[in-house]
């Protein structure tokens, strides 16, 4: 039995699944998730295709150096499948990678030249970048004769026009790089393929990506033309910890007049802004339903808000919308937060069944509505082993 293994990493945490690879087509065996990685309460969890839980633990990383813990949790997920998936032949691995800058519209093998190139995009997302090389470079250690694929965030964007891309600069700096790029792609582009299969990829549409990552994009005939993030994957709209849109302006007054450095601002727009400077309670959406306190339910409502202010957006890239879809952990689980959007997108002749929304229906709007509105599970896993065997077959 041939596998493919994917790698989606974060900064303390760590996403894998192994997909078994049959008729042309990857075929989930398992998921792994470890999370709390560089602190000492880590948490370890493998699940099979039908859900069960296979395993949890507590791994102890105390003695691992913070650097090398995400190579410490990839032996430790091959280690698992040698011991209890028998027959198995890992024959690739792809990562999925946060920016692919201008250059990479597509997958791509990796080797030295790549991972060069790769590392100068780490100040456009300094989160993620970072830890993503980190991992490729763990399983090029653990795994040196197995062909890695590198799967860009930024790919499915890459075709957007230049007025959607580009910045009211100076030429010089949009030359050098300084424009929007689009983040979520792998997940937009799993998006595509499951409305495809709907029957329904040739409609104009909203994808909302919800989450404590959240971004929005507009796809006509089945391509990116306009996204809600940008240059980096902190714009757009307000999320778990990151501001989202915010005047420029407002970033020089705290340097001239906090005397705020770069790394100060960095750290207040990504790490502490968003829900959590909002509420001044939490990053986590549901901690914010179950806290009552008016901080919490207004930074519920502002992104609500916003998401609904950008949709309208989106809606006039597109010059007219046909099909909203939710998807992400907070799109596809959070009722009360599709309804408070939709509320607002009645204008558009958006109309949906409570009933259906609040069961978390894959069809919520009615027979009335205007425009179909749907709720997708996304699957970054599948999407990056679909494209490791695409290029590799």
């Amino acid at each position: 039995m041939q596998t493919i293994l994917t790698v989606n990493g974060g900064s303390s945490s760590l996403k894998c699944a192994l997909f078994e690879t049959t008729a042309g087509k990857p075929n989930l065996l398992f998921n792994f998730k470890l999370g709390n990685i560089l602190n000492d309460s880590a948490r370890f969890r493998v699940k099979d295709a039908a859900g069960n839980t296979r395993l949890e633990s507590s791994p102890d990383f105390s003695a691992v150096p913070a650097e090398q813990r995400h190579q410490a949790c990839l032996k430790l997920i091959l280690q698992w499948l040698q011991s209890e998936v028998t027959g198995s032949e890992l024959c690739a691995i792809g990562h999925r990678v946060v920016h692919g800058g201008g250059r990479f519209s597509a997958p791509m093998q990796i080797d030295d030249t790549l991972l060069s190139s790769l590392e100068s995009f780490i100040p456009l997302a300094p989160l993620h970048q970072p830890y993503n090389l980190r991992l490729i470079q763990a399983c090029r250690n653990l795994a040196p004769d197995l062909p890695q694929i590198a799967c860009f965030d930024t790919m499915f964007h890459a075709h957007q026009s230049d007025l959607e891309r580009n910045y009211a600069l100076p030429r010089r700096f949009t030359e050098e790089g300084v424009h929007r790029y689009g983040f979520h792609g792998l997940s937009y582009e799993y998006i595509q393929r499951q409305l495809e299969q709907l029957g329904s990829g040739r409609l104009n549409t909203v994808v909302c990506h919800l989450g404590a990552g959240a971004s929005m994009c507009a796809i006509r005939e089945g391509q990116s033309i306009a996204s809600s993030m940008g240059f980096t994957a902190v714009d757009g709209l307000p999320m778990g910890s990151r501001c989202g849109n915010i005047d420029p302006g407002v970033l020089l007054y705290l340097q001239r007049h906090h005397q705020m450095s770069a790394d100060d601002l960095e750290a207040l727009i990504y790490k502490q802004s968003g829900w959590l400077g909002v509420s001044g309670i939490s990053s986590d959406m549901l901690e914010l339903h179950q806290a009552d306190q008016p901080e919490a339910e207004e930074a519920i409502e502002m992104f609500c808000y916003r998401a609904a202010l950008e949709i309208g957006r989106l809606t006039a890239a597109l010059q007219g919308l046909e099909q909203i879809v939710f998807t992400g952990g907070v799109g596809e689980n959070d009722a009360d937060v599709r309804n408070r959007i939709l509320q607002r997108c009645r204008w558009l002749g958006a109309d949906f069944d409570d009933h259906a929304n609040r069961a978390g229906e894959a069809l919520i709007s009615t027979d009335a509505s205007k425009v179909l509105l749907r709720i997708i599970p996304t699957n970054e896993e599948a999407m990056i082993a679909s494209h490791v065997l695409e290029l590799t077959a």
